[in-house]
């Protein structure tokens, strides 16, 4: 979906496009979160031989570009909405583009059209670590800063990534909620997102490999993808539990899938009986939660995300920071942050949603 909405100041005069806000991650090596100052050495980007002014402005209008996965998904909503809000702030000009679908190449001929209109700042989530990297590399020719966020690129490919939380954390928070729920033992299946999502695969790994570790008794059975589909992964579901009889368990690490996952539980037989746990909004899971399918499972907030990588990719705009590691920048009301290996900023740590806290959130 696409949204002609006002014209806004591009590079150079152009007019472009703009569309409205509307709302999970990670492959990249140990980053810092704020505060935690490494010390200087070349990071995302074209950081090696630039020099940072922390002290420069953001300049007015910065034509702010969001470019999610995929348009009308509700964890990339919320992402926008962040956005929508730090370019409001810093009183640029915000757009969103994207494909309705989240396949590898998918984003290549919005990141061209961007482009070709010059915009300032792309933010994006990509489908695919490799597919958008030509394209990105001539938007950074053009003069865009590029910032990833939710799910990287190659590093070469940007200039700076927003990690929602280190890669460990993540996935060692899905096992241990799952590993509550069924005693530590039993078979459990992964629905995931796209096969080639850079986050995704890199949680399944870490999963695998911290559940062979601390509890020998779990067995993950398969790996399914749904395609960040919701009748897709509500399929899957369904296969999952009528190819395995014993199964104790799901997690899925992405908001479309533990989502259409719980609406097929909660009118199944296997609601109660199979636990559920993965990357959700509390928006989405709210009803399963309150209805017994879901007791509890895990999510950043992904205006926050959003919020960050927008004030990333200002920060790089004005010449604040160039992505080397051990910058520092102020990121509006989320404070201070520091750049890490390879260009990583951290967000912060997972929280973990049940009956006693999902009220008190609303995203």
């Amino acid at each position: 979906m696409s949204l002609f909405l006002t014209s806004r100041r591009l590079r150079g005069g152009l007019t472009g496009v703009a569309v409205a806000a509307v709302v999970l991650t990670t492959a990249a090596c140990g980053g810092t979160t704020r505060g935690e100052d490494e010390g200087s050495s070349s990071g995302g980007g074209d950081a090696a031989g630039a020099s940072a002014d922390p002290d420069a402005e953001i300049p007015a209008d910065l034509a702010i570009a969001f470019l999610p996965k995929q348009l009308n998904n509700p964890y990339f909503d919320v992402a926008a909405a962040g956005s929508e809000r730090a370019a409001g702030e810093i009183e640029g000009e915000f757009s969103q583009v994207g494909p309705s679908e989240a396949s590898a190449s998918s984003q290549v001929s919005y990141i061209n059209t961007l482009t070709q209109q010059g915009a300032d700042v792309i933010l994006t989530s990509a489908n695919d670590p490799n597919a958008i990297c030509s394209a990105l590399d001539q938007a950074r020719s053009g003069g865009a800063s590029v910032v990833t966020f939710d799910s990287d690129t190659s590093p070469e490919c940007r200039d700076a990534f927003i990690n929602q939380a280190t890669p460990e954390g993540i996935a060692e928070a899905q096992i241990d909620l799952m590993a509550e729920q069924i005693g530590g033992a039993g078979q459990v299946a992964i629905l995931s997102a796209t096969a080639n999502a850079t986050n995704q695969n890199a949680w399944i790994e870490l999963m695998t490999a911290y559940a062979a570790s601390e509890y020998p008794d779990m067995e993950i059975v398969a790996t399914v993808y749904g395609d960040d589909e919701d009748e897709k992964s509500f399929q899957e579901t369904q296969g999952l539990l009528q190819t395995y009889p014993d199964l104790k368990g799901i997690i899925s690490p992405t908001t479309v899938g533990i989502s259409a996952a719980a609406r097929y539980l909660s009118g199944s037989e296997y609601k109660g009986q199979v636990a559920l746990t993965g990357l959700g909004t509390p928006n989405q899971m709210r009803e399963y939660v309150q209805d017994g399918t879901v007791t509890a499972f895990a999510l950043w907030n992904p205006e926050d995300l959003g919020y960050l990588a927008a004030y990333t990719g200002a920060a790089l705009a004005a010449g604040q920071i160039t992505g080397a590691e051990g910058e520092t920048f102020t990121a509006g009301d989320l404070g201070e942050y520091t750049i890490g290996a390879d260009g990583e900023i951290v967000l912060g740590e997972p929280t973990v949603f049940n009956a006693d806290n999902i009220d008190d959130f609303d995203f």
